[in-house]
């Protein structure tokens, strides 16, 4: 699989990795429906295509297998969206980590419930941060209830910071652009700006 072409078929479904064959057979079939090119109000030829893609390879075992080897080396690699200018290290890019940090958090909780939180290790390797460049965003979010940690000492989003997201989508490009990669499974591949939506957000931004 090229690593340009990789997409992540977890994050594509709103699921976990570890999920079981009958929740990806009912998430997909719910998702296809939604996105079937005869649905009037909500299809979606590209995107129907793609989850046709996931649930070929994720419903065959020798397939899965194979495919979950490259997930595994790629999700070990940093998100490109973090190694740009907006989130570079000091005062200029804070604000951006805080917003990254809640994004990733949110799609964790959305995609997998059981399992909604991520380590400060994760979060160095997908942010490509070191931990003590992190610690200060980290103690921000934490005083203002955005997120807590829970008994494994893992980071989950709380209900304020699900609100704080919802609410500033709208007005913050780089955070639609995340959020929307993610809902496509490109949130790790190059070259993605996002959906014709993605842009306006961006014409938006104050």
């Amino acid at each position: 699989m090229p690593e340009n072409e990789f997409i992540d078929y977890y994050e594509l479904l709103q699921i976990s990795p570890n999920a079981e064959m009958e929740t990806i057979h009912r998430v997909f079939k719910m998702l296809a429906t939604r996105y079937h090119p005869d649905n009037p109000e909500t299809g979606d030829v590209d995107r129907f295509l793609l989850l046709n893609r996931a649930y070929d390879t994720l419903a065959d075992p020798g397939r899965r297998a194979d495919y979950d080897t490259h997930y595994a080396a790629h999700t070990l690699k940093p998100m490109e969206v973090f190694e740009t200018k907006d989130f570079e290290i000091g005062v200029d890019g804070e604000a951006n980590r805080r917003m990254g940090i809640l994004c990733l958090l949110y799609n964790r909780r959305r995609s997998d419930p059981d399992d909604p939180g991520l380590s400060l290790l994760e979060f160095e390797t997908m942010m490509a941060f070191a931990r003590e460049h992190l610690l200060f965003t980290m103690w921000y979010l934490k005083e203002h209830d955005f997120v807590r940690m829970d008994e494994k000492s893992d980071y989950v989003i709380t209900g304020v910071g699900v609100d704080y997201v919802e609410t500033n989508l709208p007005q913050n490009r780089l955070m639609y652009k995340l959020l929307k990669a993610a809902e496509t499974g490109s949130s790790h591949t190059s070259g993605r700006e996002g959906t014709p939506q993605a842009a306006e957000a961006g014409r938006q931004e104050t």
